[in-house]
């Protein structure tokens, strides 16, 4: 791999020609970051630099980072900024953002925003600035004016006396839900789920929720709108996901779902590992220790995807299949009646003895027909999901 090269991590920006408009923030030093994550998302990335941010980082690094056009003046080509599907503005000072508003022209920049404005393309600044300043009245205004302008004002979080810019994979996955945005509403459980013994023990499944957070990811990043439905998890959720209604019990996450479900969601995406057997009782405060072996009594649970079969006709349901011990064919079948039971689309299936080994599949694709397709990667993973939703709306 080349010094300037990236590594491909999502197509949500594919084809797509964006413009990064920097300003003289000193929130320009992460340039070189954030280029770089538009490019590993797919996009084309143009740049444009104002004097000032070119007195906090050089046109060089930038066109480094870009691997693309860098304007610094009225001298560049200026032919091709019409071209492009959204223009980013990182870090946006209070004066750009007052010279957009008032349609000032002062330079390429306020020129390329207000193409943007009169042909509807998608914009989205983050402002960066002290807290006294961002909480001037004048600059509320002025980024209200820019939210009835169709404009996307991101903010970071207040640190130190600030309000820095957020973090560039935030910045880009926020650009790219904006840039991609359709109306498919989509629900992602993810998780492992427990059931308590007593007060302060629980019966638990094994599942991080990386899976689920990572496919929820991807879909917000392609413009759907995402509620995740989390149990107990051991990963972060991406802060940039709007909606995240933690449910760490299996009834109490069933009754979420099922409340969900009357707001006709469209797609289902079931990868929470809901315990199959519960503790039908809970004993109340603690078990006392040193009392012996304890008799722990099971009973079966209730199945989410069956339950859900009747309040979701007519939704893309995707489920996940986990299986250890038996072969290929053998873990196809189960998935396909997985399907014909609970009224899935496609279900993902995979075995245990094959999870995160380098020479085995990240699992197999099958949907109601019984065909199947190999999933060498997360990557393949989620391209896969969008296909199944795609190919059924």
């Amino acid at each position: 791999m080349r010094d300037t090269d990236v590594e491909v991590r999502g197509s949500s920006l594919k084809g797509r020609h964006v413009l990064l408009g920097v300003t003289g923030g000193i929130a320009a030093v992460d340039t070189v970051r954030l280029a770089r994550e538009l490019r590993r998302h797919g996009a084309e990335v143009t740049v444009i630099m104002t004097p000032s941010a070119q007195k906090v980082i050089t046109p060089l690094a930038v066109r480094w980072a870009s691997q693309g056009e860098v304007i610094t003046d009225w001298d560049g080509d200026l032919s091709g900024l019409s071209n492009f599907d959204a223009v980013l503005v990182t870090p946006a000072t209070r004066n750009l953002i007052a010279s957009f508003i008032h349609g000032l022209m002062n330079g390429p920049l306020l020129m390329a925003l207000s193409a943007a404005r009169g042909r509807g393309c998608p914009i989205m600044m983050v402002p960066s600035m002290h807290n006294d300043l961002a909480k001037d009245p004048v600059t509320e205004d002025l980024v209200l004016q820019c939210a009835k302008s169709g404009v996307k004002v991101l903010w970071g979080n207040e640190e130190e006396g600030k309000r820095k810019n957020p973090g560039h994979e935030e910045t880009v996955a926020v650009l790219s839900n904006l840039i991609n945005k359709n109306s498919t509403s989509v629900v992602v459980t993810l998780g492992a789920t427990r059931s308590a013994i007593d007060d302060v023990r629980y019966v638990q499944n094994t599942s991080s929720g990386k899976t689920g957070y990572l496919i929820a990811d991807d879909l917000f990043r392609h413009g759907m709108d995402v509620t995740c439905v989390s149990g107990v998890t051991s990963v972060s959720k991406p802060n940039w996901l709007p909606l995240d209604i933690i449910c760490p019990e299996p009834d109490k996450m069933l009754g979420e779902l099922k409340a969900l479900a009357k707001d006709d969601i469209q797609v289902w995406i079931h990868a929470a590992a809901v315990l199959d057997y519960v503790i039908p009782e809970q004993v109340e405060g603690k078990i006392a220790s040193l009392q012996g072996d304890l008799d722990i009594q099971l009973s079966e649970g209730a199945k989410h995807i069956l339950e859900l079969k009747d309040l979701c006709k007519g939704a893309t349901r995707i489920g996940f299949k986990l299986e250890s011990g038996i072969k290929q064919k053998d873990l196809v079948h189960r998935a396909v009646a997985q399907i014909e039971t609970s009224g899935m689309t496609a279900t993902i299936a995979n075995r245990i003895e094959d999870y995160g080994k380098e020479d085995k599949p990240r699992g197999w694709l099958v949907d109601s027909h019984g065909a199947h397709f190999i999933l060498e990667s997360e990557l393949d993973m989620c391209t896969a999901i969008r296909s199944v939703i795609e190919n059924n709306r």
